[in-house]
């Protein structure tokens, strides 16, 4: 009806996070993060690091300060510009900034270049 939203789709009774729904897909490709570096997935709210060759690391893409999305991973470091927090490319924990806790960790298999949260 005119005028009229949507209620939210709820799962289990509960909200379901980018994350959870991305779980056994392709999320990226293994040809979009460099060794030494990372990449932003922003449609499935990962930050994929390449820490050493073929040793991947993902992490949820929400500073754990403001929620914002993390915007670049460069010089060993996930950094997010709306305040200034960087965290460690390789364990997620936070190195500078405001931001106290670690950004979410998660954990991804490679299948040819497809890289697949687990």
């Amino acid at each position: 009806m005119r005028g009229e939203q949507a209620a939210p789709v709820r799962y289990g009774g509960g909200r379901r996070e980018p994350q959870e729904v991305r779980r056994g897909h392709v999320v990226g490709q293994t040809t979009d993060v460099p060794e030494g570096g990372g990449a932003v997935f922003s449609h499935s709210k990962l930050v994929v690091t390449q820490p050493e060759k073929g040793e991947y690391k993902a992490f949820s893409a929400a500073c754990t300060h403001g929620g914002c999305t993390v915007q670049e991973v460069e010089d060993e470091l996930i950094r997010c510009l709306c305040h200034g927090s960087e965290f460690d490319y390789v364990s997620g924990d936070p190195v500078a900034g405001p931001a106290k806790d670690p950004l979410e960790s998660f954990t991804v298999s490679i299948d040819g270049t497809d890289i697949i949260l687990d």
